[in-house]
Parts: structure tokens; C-alpha cells; sequence
């Protein structure tokens, strides 16, 4: 999976939509309430399982499956998201980071 980027995987996902005439349903409004469903059916895999049980849940392919399929479809609407209002995640996440490192500074020694 080499060479592809955030760009890539953006036009990727438009013209999927495009092709199947989806683009009047992909509003901001509406990408995020399928984001929010996607995130909701990761978090399902993870509800009951305990701290230990969740650290482990790759070691299961049946379970990593899943896992690794509903990573992308939170990643594939957000993606989307980002592409609709114009927004850089890369950009966005790397000023968000700086503005952590300045809120929440590494503590002194104690």
C-alpha cells in the first residue's frame, strides 16, 4: 500500500461516491452523522470487554477483521468530511498537537 496519501485516498473515495451519484448525500451533516455511527460500531467491539481483553484484540482474526474494517470507515467519512469543508487533517492534526504541547507542557521534575 505504498505511495498512497491522504490526497489519494480522498479522490479515491470521491469518485467512488461520484460514480454511484452519491455526492448530494455526502452533506457535512450527514458524513458526520455516519462518522459517528462507524465510531459507535467500533466502540460495539470494545463495549464489554475488559482493559486487558481490549489490549489483546487483534490476536483474534475474526475480531482484528472487524476491527480493522471499522477503523476505515471512520477514517473513509472523516476523510470525506475533511475533503466537503475543506479542511487539511494532516495540517489540522499537526496544529492541534501544537496547541497540547503548549497546554499541557511536560511537568518539571517533582
Amino acid at each position: 500500500m505504498s505511495g498512497l496519501d491522504v490526497a489519494t485516498l480522498q479522490r479515491r473515495l470521491a469518485e467512488f461516491a461520484a460514480a454511484r451519484n452519491w455526492q448530494p448525500y455526502h452533506t457535512p451533516k450527514n458524513l458526520v452523522a455516519a462518522l459517528s455511527v462507524e465510531a459507535s460500531e467500533l466502540l460495539e467491539i470494545f463495549q464489554w470487554l475488559t482493559p486487558e481483553e481490549s489490549a489483546h484484540v487483534m490476536r483474534d482474526a475474526d475480531t482484528a477483521h472487524r476491527v480493522t474494517d471499522e477503523v476505515a470507515d471512520v477514517l473513509a467519512y472523516l476523510l470525506q468530511l475533511c475533503e466537503v469543508l475543506g479542511i487539511d487533517p494532516l495540517a489540522a492534526l499537526e496544529a492541534k498537537i501544537d496547541r497540547n504541547e503548549r497546554r499541557f507542557p511536560v511537568p518539571e521534575n517533582p
